[in-house]
């Protein structure tokens, strides 16, 4: 299907590695050209050569922290005129209220909860006045599902869901969209990492990890092109009047 994305340029944080970089392949795909910004430069320089291997786009990198305002402000700066904005920095640790103290939890909020903030108002301003541009946050199941031992994400997720829906209610009438996608457990290197972790602890051999995620449904995690699939489709004309909602996709789990 074109998606009719062709000579669209698109900025996605956290996008070196998982759903960022697989978001960037799946839009490089449909013609769009990319720009991706991440913390590590060598993950960038090698997120952007394997997307420019396989779709002759204009890739683009920039490093940088996005935990602070001022840092936003730079990049967005950098970045010139974007069409389409995907937030997806930012990866907050686990851990229920008693093990989670305050300077773990603001710098973990700092990057994902106020860092999308932070970027939706600097893109939003400059889409209003073009009248035209569309706003994708990858947010997180948490923030519906309410873990216990993970409520930090839980309550930074939800803060950015309510965020988006405002968002993206008064979008239409300046000529926007805002949506947000809550992914479950994905099949990123991080998820990898911890499975190895536990089949490790758990089985006493690190390869039997994807015992672990058979009991999800489909028997398996999802995959980043799956959401990076999704965040194309909801940013695409296709889906046109879409805006102030939040798509759940966890397998219906």
């Amino acid at each position: 299907m074109d998606l009719k994305l062709a000579g669209k340029r698109v900025l996605i944080t956290g996008g070196s590695k998982g759903i960022g970089r697989a978001t960037g392949e799946v839009l490089a795909a449909e013609g769009c050209d990319i720009i991706l910004v991440a913390r590590d430069q060598a993950q960038l320089d090698e997120a952007a050569a394997g997307i420019r291997s396989r779709s002759q786009v204009n890739v683009r990198t920039i490093s940088a922290d996005l935990s602070s305002d001022a840092a936003v402000r730079s990049v967005a700066e950098q970045a010139g005129e974007i069409d389409i904005l995907v937030n997806n920095a930012g990866a907050i640790p686990p851990g229920d209220v008693l093990s989670i103290d305050d300077a773990k939890w603001r710098h973990a909020w700092d990057l994902k909860v106020f860092g999308y903030i932070s970027f939706c108002r600097v893109i939003y301003a400059q889409m209003k006045a073009r009248r035209a541009g569309v706003i994708i946050n990858v947010i997180g199941a948490a923030g519906e599902k309410f873990p216990t031992n993970y409520i930090a994400g839980a309550a930074g997720n939800a803060s950015l869901m309510a965020f988006s829906r405002a968002l993206g209610k008064g979008a239409p009438a300046d000529g926007l969209r805002v949506v947000a996608i809550n992914p479950g457990p994905v099949e990123t290197d991080r998820l990898v990492m911890l499975r190895r972790a536990e089949a490790q602890e758990k089985f006493g051999d690190p390869d039997r990890w994807r015992e672990l995620t058979s009991g999800m449904p489909f028997g398996r995690a999802a995959t980043p092109a799956e959401i990076g699939n999704a965040v194309a489709f909801l940013a695409s004309p296709m889906s046109g009047y879409t805006t102030g909602t939040v798509l759940t996709i966890d397998g219906g789990g």
